[in-house]
């Protein structure tokens, strides 16, 4: 008996051995499923998938703004109707980066601006970002890209720089879209030169590509892939960092028009330049 009982007990030890060992083995190999972002479209021209690589990117992956890539801008200044601050800017975990128009309990609204002003420029390429659009009347969004010595003296672009938007966006013409260039700063000396166009389904709620080829002689326009405006106007020829942005000036339209929060989400900004 007690040798019937001393195997007995050693047979049981084992399968609770073994079965421990087992647990353990599928506890360990056990992940959470990882959410990937869907694979998209690549609307970047022949030519540019041919000769040019990517140079400089955010895909907005994690859960906070990249600092050694991004800056806040701008902060605390009154735009208009709005006071621009670092809230209304965030990552929302699935690979996005967020940028709102809020209004508080007071009245008082808010907008957010983020650059690679000291942290990333540089002079031509293909420039793209992947972007929703907003929904409400009032505010509007721009990817564009700037320099610090814009209109420090006149009739120079080139060596003063220009503000290129790549595209500007608003509700009061839903189907549409803005390229702006805007060189001798701001005062009596501006100049502009700009195109508005059509751009398909831009207002149905889903991702659209949005991109600038800069060369030497020219800036090529793209929205999803089609060329929208080509110009050899106002070419700057030094290096210029990238703005994402929503104003609330009133070029979108009455601002209590609107319903807050709204948002530009961007799903990545790339850059290329030639091989």
């Amino acid at each position: 008996m007690r040798a019937i009982n001393k195997t007995l007990i050693l047979t049981g030890l084992s399968i609770v051995f073994i079965t421990s060992i087992a647990c353990k083995k599928s506890k360990a190999v056990k992940q959470e499923p990882i959410e990937e972002k869907p694979a998209v479209t690549d609307y970047r021209p022949a030519h540019i998938i041919k000769d040019y690589n990517l140079f400089w990117q955010d895909e907005f992956n994690g859960s906070t703004l990249d600092l050694t890539k991004w800056k806040y801008r701008a902060e605390g200044s009154v735009r208009q109707h709005a006071t621009v601050s670092r809230n209304t800017i965030s990552l929302d975990g699935k690979g996005n980066l967020l940028i709102k128009v809020t209004k508080d309990e007071s009245g008082k609204y808010y907008v957010g601006q983020t650059t690679t002003d000291g942290l990333f420029s540089t002079r031509y390429g293909y420039f793209e970002c992947r972007a929703k659009m907003n929904s409400s009347i009032g505010p509007h969004v721009a990817f564009w890209l700037q320099s610090n010595t814009m209109g420090t003296t006149t009739n120079d672009p080139a060596n003063n720089g220009v503000e290129i938007d790549i595209f500007e966006y608003h509700r009061k013409t839903p189907d549409k879209i803005n390229h702006n260039l805007h060189w001798d700063g701001y005062g009596t000396a501006h100049k502009t030169k700009e195109t508005v166009v059509a751009a398909k389904n831009i207002d149905d709620g889903q991702f659209h590509t949005f991109a600038l080829e800069w060369t030497e002689t020219q800036y090529v326009f793209y929205v999803d892939g089609i060329e929208t405006w080509r110009t050899t106007e106002a070419i700057s020829k030094i290096p210029e960092y990238i703005i994402l942005s929503t104003e609330l000036t009133g070029y979108g339209g009455t601002p209590s028009l609107g319903t807050y929060p709204d948002q530009i989400t961007f799903d990545y900004v790339r850059v290329y330049k030639p091989k």
